[in-house]
């Protein structure tokens, strides 16, 4: 496995081994790897020839007051696990190689995908997603991949990023990889690591309340906004006031108040002491129901 710390050394990494890849796959990544990521390297892995892992703390996706500078970094450990998952090359640059002095440049996606949920002004605002786009788009060029690989725990992310690569014209496939969470039902991130035992301990009810909403809606169709009261339920007996807890539309996040012939994607965001965690599921029409405790593979 080759690391590469510069956009020059991963050209120059690139250009003999792009000739003989029946298809490059990229891996964005803000490293503190955990089994999610994993899964996305895994897939990476079993369709693409070549395997490119970005490891970068994006400085521009954290607002004011975010934790930016506390972001979990380990990369020995990072290192490890990517050359394990069979990745090819890893791209670690620092921000003044991607952000260098006099950069101006912003990429913004309009048509309601960046304005709601996180991107909600009260939130962590459209600016979050402006500086993921951004980076992305960086990403893109460099590596010129096939295939780039997301989770679809971030669902918002994975369709931001979409419409970006089709309205820019960014040859390349956005493949997503189901949530992986634990045997309890949370879905793994980065931040769990900051979850206190008591925290943690409450943390699966926003994967219960997600069950709780799709079972409602799947299985006895009720209706959303019914099925969006019993899971507040579920967040409020474990002492968790959510941030947002919505329906929306899978493709177009306009809010849903049914299925209507169309998916619909119930989201939640809360926070619990220095973590915020989000969480989703998507309901497609005339569908049975999927567990979101049974989305991926929990980790070990």
């Amino acid at each position: 496995m080759n690391v590469v710390r510069t956009k020059a050394e991963l050209r120059e990494a690139l250009a003999p081994l792009r000739r003989d890849a029946s298809a490059i796959g990229l891996v964005p990544t803000m490293g503190a790897l955990h089994h999610g990521h994993l899964a996305l390297l895994r897939a990476a892995r079993d369709r693409c020839g070549l395997v490119v892992m970005s490891l970068f703390v994006n400085p521009t996706q954290f607002a004011a007051g975010e934790d930016a500078e506390t972001y979990p970094r380990d990369e020995d450990r990072d290192l490890e696990l990517a050359r394990g998952a069979g990745v090819d090359l890893v791209f670690a640059p620092d921000a003044e190689e991607i952000y260098p002095t006099g950069f101006a440049t912003s990429v913004e996606i309009a048509g309601g995908l960046t304005d709601v949920l996180c991107g909600d002004p009260a939130r962590r605002g459209p600016d979050h997603f402006h500086g993921v786009a951004t980076v992305v788009a960086k990403l893109f060029n460099l590596v010129q991949p096939d295939v780039a690989f997301f989770g679809r725990k971030d669902a918002q992310q994975a369709l931001v990023v979409r419409r970006m690569a089709r309205d820019l014209d960014f040859p390349v496939e956005i493949a997503t990889v189901d949530t992986v969470r634990e045997a309890d039902g949370l879905a793994i991130s980065s931040r769990n690591a900051y979850l206190s035992a008591e925290e943690r301990g409450r943390a699966p009810a926003l994967s219960r309340a997600l069950r709780a909403a799709q079972t409602a809606i799947a299985c006895e169709g009720a209706s959303v906004a019914t099925a969006l009261f019993r899971a507040r339920q579920d967040l409020e007996a474990a002492g968790i006031d959510p941030e947002y807890l919505e329906a929306r539309d899978a493709e177009t996040l306009t809010p849903a108040v049914s299925l209507n012939g169309r998916p619909v994607l119930l989201a939640v965001a809360a926070r619990l002491g220095r973590a915020r965690l989000i969480d989703s599921v998507i309901i497609e029409p005339d569908s049975g129901p999927t567990s979101p405790r049974g989305e991926g593979k929990p980790g070990a």
